[in-house]
């Protein structure tokens, strides 16, 4: 594997095949109302700086997105996800002094996971930081499980193997790169629907009030047929990283 990863500051050229490249999310996933208003392409490329970019040879296989923001250290807030996005891009209008970077996204191409590209992406992310004078970077960290939807992610995120070291492998790929769990979010990403909606993005059919299991989501999907909607609340485990050396 000859990969390189490079900041889209220094390539703007790779926008389109950044932007485009195929990721694994679930449909549903993509239906996050802040994620929806905040999470666009002129929105990314004002921080160009920090969205970094995995390439073997000239084929994007991977991608990270972060923002500066500023947050009170002890106060990490409980929703992870999109307070992050809206508080990052709000602040830089406003011309709010940032205090840390938050990665808010590092996917890597389905064909190429397993490949190390995550623990590449995520340490360009810390030098990032660094850069820019920043000392810290945070995560909400969606965990890539498997994860019992039954199992609050608490629970699931102070469990460990007998090294110590996370069970879920994307905690555990933060864990050694010198990250530490800080706290969970517990409603990281609301995402909510009409039944015909939930039924579109998953082919489920919705027709239960209660608890639905959705595959590819972290906690059930709680479904109200008499209202004809359903909510989604998913948790995310906050990490912090300290900025790595750009030396």
């Amino acid at each position: 594997m000859t990969v390189s990863v490079v900041t889209l500051a220094d390539r703007p050229d790779l926008f389109d095949s950044m932007w485009s490249m195929p990721d694994s999310w679930p449909e549903f996933m993509l239906q996050d109302p802040v994620s929806s208003f905040f999470y666009r392409p002129d929105v990314v490329t004002r921080v160009a700086d920090h969205v970094v970019i995995a390439l073997d040879g000239d084929e994007v296989v991977g991608k990270g997105y972060a923002l500066p923001l500023r947050l009170d250290p002890d106060a990490l807030p409980a929703d992870g996800w999109d307070a992050a996005i809206r508080l990052g891009v709000t602040q830089s209008l406003a011309g709010v002094a940032p205090t840390v970077l938050c990665a808010l996204e590092i996917a890597v191409r389905p064909d190429r996971q397993g490949d190390g590209l995550s623990t590449l992406l995520l340490a360009e992310v810390r030098r990032c930081a660094a850069r820019t004078g920043l000392s810290e970077v945070i995560v909400p960290v969606r965990p890539s499980g498997p994860v019992d939807p039954g199992v609050p992610m608490s629970e699931y995120a102070s469990r460990v193997r007998d090294d110590g070291l996370p069970v879920d492998p994307w905690l555990r790929v933060h864990v050694r790169a010198g990250g530490h769990i800080a706290g969970v979010a517990p409603r990281s990403m609301v995402i909510a629907g009409t039944l015909d909606e939930w039924r579109r993005w998953t082919g489920l059919p919705f027709d239960r009030s209660g608890p639905i299991e959705v595959p590819g989501a972290l906690a059930p999907v709680l479904c109200d047929v008499v209202h004809g909607t359903a909510v989604y609340v998913e948790a995310n485990v906050w990490v912090r990283h300290r900025a790595a050396s750009t030396g």
